[in-house]
């Protein structure tokens, strides 16, 4: 395959609120990895490529099969801050031959991404990233499930503060996924559900151990979570409110609430709790998902690049690896 880590990496999105920090984390971690800045605004491109360091910047039009792009442009990785209905991102990826990264599309929206694939498989990695905050619920689950010999149901929940949604893609994805499809996908019992009204809420406890009323999200972390333990009941609940770093008077953080169910080795019920925040809210946590994603996907911290195919992240990360990172990263992790 042609994938060379020497094409710069496009981020579409990439002046955008996590677009940017994603940028910055790539830099820091790849000081040498060509990256190209793309948005609408080329002069709001530039000056974030400029602050980044050894990056250029292109003008993105979603609405033409090249993106606008030059003919003779070539990328090693096609990463998407915004939601594309064209699709044509993952069209021109396919044919440029590069690695493709996804992290807006919701559960109900999988079809046309996964077509895309079926029609060119052997084209380039496909990667799903749109799980919550891009595989920070997802492999700090398959870590602390080790402890149990058989997992029966897995509990999520993520506290996003209303002072910290992000700019206006993010805005605009968080209604699209909360409003265009007023159900949410649950696994129940062994069996999927839409779940809506009553069946959709959930009291939720903060890490202060405040009560708030969460409403059932499906991220595609219930996808990954399915397949990779075999738990028979999987839900996820969103709080779009206040978090306990606020109520205490200071800024907005990101939670995030683990609580797996099952039989430990000794044979013996159990139940484990998990609390994750990062106090810098949820673009850092986005940001270092997507970074260590295109580095995964082109093979840049040892091993080979990503064969084409189509992956989420639980299939291409070691969850303790990953969990030891997202520490590194800033996200602090207690055991209730």
């Amino acid at each position: 395959m042609s994938m060379n880590p020497q094409h710069p990496v496009l981020i579409v999105g990439g002046s955008g609120l996590v677009g940017s920090q994603a940028a910055k984390v790539l830099r820091r971690l790849h000081p040498t990895l060509p990256l190209t800045i793309g948005g609408r605004d080329l002069a709001r491109a530039e000056a974030v490529a400029k602050e980044v360091g050894g990056a250029d910047a292109v003008r993105v039009d979603l609405g033409r099969p090249d993106l606008g792009q030059p003919d003779g442009r070539a990328y090693s990785a096609v990463v998407m801050f915004v939601q594309d209905d064209t699709l044509h991102s993952l069209k021109y990826a396919q044919a440029k031959r590069a690695a493709y990264l996804s992290i807006s599309t919701g559960v109900f929206e999988v079809g046309p991404e996964v077509a895309h694939y079926i029609q060119q498989p052997a084209s380039a990695p496909i990667l799903m990233g749109s799980h919550w905050l891009v595989g920070a619920v997802t492999l700090p689950v398959l870590h602390f499930a080790r402890e149990f010999k058989t997992l029966e149901a897995i509990e999520l929940a993520a506290v996003l503060d209303t002072q910290d949604v992000g700019g206006p893609a993010a805005h605009a994805d968080l209604e699209r996924l909360t409003e265009v499809a007023p159900r949410a996908l649950v696994l129940q019992e062994g069996r999927w559900r839409w779940v809506h009204g009553a069946d959709a809420t959930r009291t939720i406890t903060s890490v202060d151990g405040t009560r708030l009323e969460g409403q059932a999200y499906s991220p595609f972390d219930v996808l990954s979570l399915a397949t990779a333990t075999g738990a028979r009941s999987i839900r996820f609940d969103l709080v779009v409110g206040e978090t306990a770093t606020r109520r205490r008077g200071e800024p907005a953080s990101t939670e995030i609430i683990i609580e797996l169910s099952g039989v430990k080795p000794d044979g013996t019920r159990g139940r484990s709790r998990h609390e994750l925040v990062h106090p810098g809210g949820q673009a850092p946590v986005t940001a270092f998902g997507v970074a260590i994603a295109v580095e995964r996907l082109l093979g840049l911290a040892g091993g080979s690049p990503v064969a084409p195919g189509l992956y989420m992240p639980h299939v291409l990360f070691d969850p303790a690896g990953f969990v030891q990172r997202l520490e590194a990263s800033g996200v602090r992790i207690r055991r209730a």
